[in-house]
């Protein structure tokens, strides 16, 4: 684990990560996503309550969220499952965007959101609901840790003001 904090105005960590896209299997990486901006949120299982209600509310509100130049914000959902876990709730759910594989959470560790958790006494490491708003360039533009899945989409309209023009 990183004791390294992304923070605002940062450059986000390079990566190269396993992809389940609306297209099918693919690899996305942070030099395939430069040139635009993107939002990462990290979220701790596929197909559980409350990340079921994120990406929902993700997948129904993407056309809505667009950058100052009208194009569609890109979204990307990053977890520790595996790629067939993530096709299995990708098309349930019938998402339109990205999810990323992170099985050894080694963007999670880099983002600093692979946490001790506490759940019924049992502690355990996981990921810690996280967003990051990144720029064109890859920087960290806004951020917001402990994200409620009802509150992702809010949170997500309200950051694209921080990107720079």
């Amino acid at each position: 684990m990183t004791d390294k904090v992304i923070e605002v105005g940062d450059q986000g960590p390079a990566f190269s990560l396993p992809a389940l896209t609306p297209e099918g299997e693919s690899t996305v990486s942070s030099e395939s996503l430069k040139g635009a901006p993107y939002v990462l949120y990290f979220y701790p299982r596929a197909s559980t309550p409350g990340c079921t209600t994120q990406a929902c509310a993700l997948r129904d509100a993407l056309s809505d969220l667009r950058l100052p130049n009208g194009e569609t914000l890109k979204v990307l959902g990053v977890s520790p499952d595996p790629l067939k876990k993530l096709e299995r709730f990708s098309q349930k759910q019938g998402l339109n965007f990205p999810l990323l594989s992170d099985e050894e959470h080694i963007l999670a560790e880099a983002y600093g959101v692979w946490v001790q958790k506490k759940l019924y006494g049992r502690q355990f490491m996981g990921i810690e609901r996280s967003s990051f708003l990144l720029d064109g360039q890859g920087r960290v533009c806004a951020m917001k840790r402990r994200v409620r899945p009802a509150e992702h989409v809010s949170w997500v309209q309200g950051a694209l003001a921080h990107l720079p023009e």
